[in-house]
Parts: structure tokens; C-alpha cells; sequence
């Protein structure tokens, strides 16, 4: 199996080989998840461990915890089973939506729109959170993992601020889709945010810090910032592109039906023999334990459970559709 596994910087640049050391304990969380049926056998990919592993800093014990909670909840989330005319109403005023351009090293871009937020129902709004994050996902390349969040507060006031949607989208984003955010373009907050990031950087890893970028349209020196990451000629006027298509929600209802239809092949196994599977179904109680914190496996699945399920040591190809404009497909192995 390869081990060469990309870890984005912000400028999406950076790769780095996994070594030795790191890939046995992969392999040590596959032996603690034990077998999974096929749905999770897919996510749990080594790219996927590694990025547990890497956000709680490479230990065994604290990755494998967070994992698990991550399997117990997309098992019973079915996050992978949403689509498009299930969370239509949330989507109507543009509040979040994946842009069809790129950024300059091939990731997705979520556009985040807080004043446009058009529903009262937090359950709503973070299904419908979930469904634009699995759909980026699905469109990433090959070669990314980590995708650009384009916020922009024209329009944002503290009305807007709802702090149990706030506490549930923190959770859902830092639980599970670690390591998912190569950088996050706060364009043209309001000033009382960066008071408030003052006091919250402490609190965060270096690494995330550096992936907040904070964009005004008066400042040359941050407008470089867009520049640097963007075709200017793509990126839309509302960021200081030069597109002036702005978002049309019939048009973008189409594209995701269209997606949608692609997202059955993303979670099947193609092209790769059969896996072992456990004898009888899954327990999602077996994920609370803490059987792994003493280094207890046995015959079943495991009993384990910031930022930002498995498989035999052989790969699973998948087919994974590019974004990059010509409707091809790309093969990923997972």
C-alpha cells in the first residue's frame, strides 16, 4: 500500500511521506477498529487515519478515540446518504455553497455567507452543513485532501449569531472532518472579530492559526493574500474577482442533482477483492468503550471512542469525479 500521503499546508504545497514509524501506528488503529462493514471500510482509508493521527498530534490512543466516535456518528448520521432535495430549503439564499472555480492548487472552495442565513432549524442547518462538506469532499483531486473556506461578512451583524448553531457546527467540523481545512479566508469581517481572535488563538494549535487569514477590500497588503491563492479571473466579484455571475440557486440545484447521482460509486468498492467482514452486524455501542485505552483488543469491533473504520492492508480503488471543468473522473486510491 502507498504511503505517501499529502499534508496540505495553507498554500497547499507542502506533501510529506509517511514514515516507518507513522505507518505501523495505521496499522496498529486498524488492529483497535477491528473490521467494519463496507461503508466504513472505505472511509477509514490510510489518509483517512493519518489525518486522525495527525490531529491529535500522531497518538495512537487519542486517534483511535476520535475515530471511533467518527464511525459510531456516520453510522448513525449516514452522512454519505444526503442529497440534494433532502436540504434544497436550506441552500435557497446561497448561505453556503461549493464555487465552481478552484483555488491555484486544485482544492474545492466553500463559500460561507452568514447574513444570509435563511432558517431557524439547527438540525436543518447542519445537515445541510454535513451534505456541502461530503460534497467537497467528493470533489476534491486525487492529490488534495484539504479544501479553502471563503467567508464573506458583508451584510453580518451579531442578530446573525446563533451560539447553539455555532457550538453544533464547531463539534460536527473539529470532531469529524479533521485535517479537511487547508485555509479559511475571513473577507471583510466585522472589527469586533479580531478582538475575539486575539483571545481564541491561544487556545488553538499553531497550525490552525495559520490557516485563519483575515481579508479587507482597503488593504493592498492582505488583498494579496486572494491573488496569491486565486485566478482573479474566476474568483467572483464579491471577494474582489472579476465574475460577476454571483449565485444562481436553480443553476446550482441542477449541478448537485447531478453530483448526487455520483455519490453511489464514490462508497462502493471497485475493483478491489472482497473484505472480511464481521460475523455479525456492527454494534454502535462497541465505539463508547475504553477496551483500546488499555491496549485490550479482542475478536470485535474495538470499545474506544479536535479540528480538525478499516480495512485489510490491501487498497480500495474508488472512482472519484474532478472538479476540474471537463466532467472526467479521476481514480483514487483509498
Amino acid at each position: 500500500m502507498s504511503t505517501d500521503l499529502k499534508k496540505s499546508s495553507s498554500n497547499g504545497s507542502e506533501k510529506s511521506l509517511i514514515n516507518e514509524e507513522q505507518q505501523e501506528k495505521i496499522s496498529e488503529i486498524r488492529r483497535l477498529i477491528g473490521p467494519l462493514p463496507e461503508k466504513l471500510a472505505i472511509y477509514c482509508s490510510d489518509a483517512a487515519i493519518a489525518r486522525y493521527l495527525r490531529a491529535r498530534n500522531w497518538n495512537v490512543k487519542k486517534a483511535t478515540k476520535m475515530l471511533k466516535e467518527t464511525l459510531k456518528w456516520r453510522a448513525e448520521y449516514k452522512p454519505e446518504e444526503i442529497r440534494w432535495e433532502e436540504v434544497a430549503h436550506e441552500a435557497e439564499t446561497g448561505k453556503i455553497y461549493r464555487s465552481n472555480y478552484i483555488d491555484k492548487h486544485g482544492r474545492t472552495v466553500l463559500v460561507m455567507r452568514p447574513s444570509c442565513q435563511n432558517s431557524k432549524s439547527t438540525k436543518g442547518q447542519i445537515r445541510y452543513l454535513v451534505y456541502c462538506m461530503e460534497n467537497a469532499i467528493l470533489n476534491l483531486p486525487a492529490d488534495q485532501e484539504q479544501m479553502v473556506w471563503l467567508i464573506d461578512f458583508n451584510g453580518f451583524n451579531l442578530s446573525h449569531i446563533s451560539l447553539k448553531v455555532t457550538r453544533e457546527t464547531a463539534h460536527v467540523l473539529q470532531e469529524h472532518y479533521p485535517e479537511r481545512l487547508g485555509v479559511a479566508i475571513l473577507y471583510n469581517p466585522p472589527k469586533f472579530f479580531e478582538p475575539f481572535w486575539t483571545v481564541a488563538k491561544p487556545f488553538l494549535e499553531p497550525k490552525t492559526q495559520n490557516k485563519v487569514k483575515f481579508v479587507y477590500t482597503d488593504d493592498p497588503n492582505t488583498k494579496k493574500i486572494m491573488e496569491d491563492l486565486f485566478e482573479m479571473e474566476k474568483l467572483e466579484s464579491a471577494f474582489g474577482g472579476n465574475d460577476d455571475s454571483g449565485f444562481d440557486i436553480n443553476k446550482y440545484a441542477e449541478r448537485m442533482r447531478e453530483e448526487d447521482k455520483r455519490i453511489p460509486a464514490f462508497w462502493t468498492k471497485s475493483e478491489a477483492p472482497p473484505e472480511p467482514m464481521p460475523t455479525s452486524s456492527v454494534d454502535l455501542n462497541s465505539f463508547d468503550s475504553d477496551a483500546s485505552d488499555s491496549g485490550k483488543v479482542d475478536g470485535s469491533a474495538s470499545h474506544v471512542s479536535d479540528s480538525e473504520g478499516l480495512i485489510s492492508d490491501k487498497s480500495v480503488l474508488v472512482t472519484k469525479g474532478s472538479d476540474n471543468g471537463n466532467g472526467s473522473k479521476e481514480l483514487l486510491y483509498r
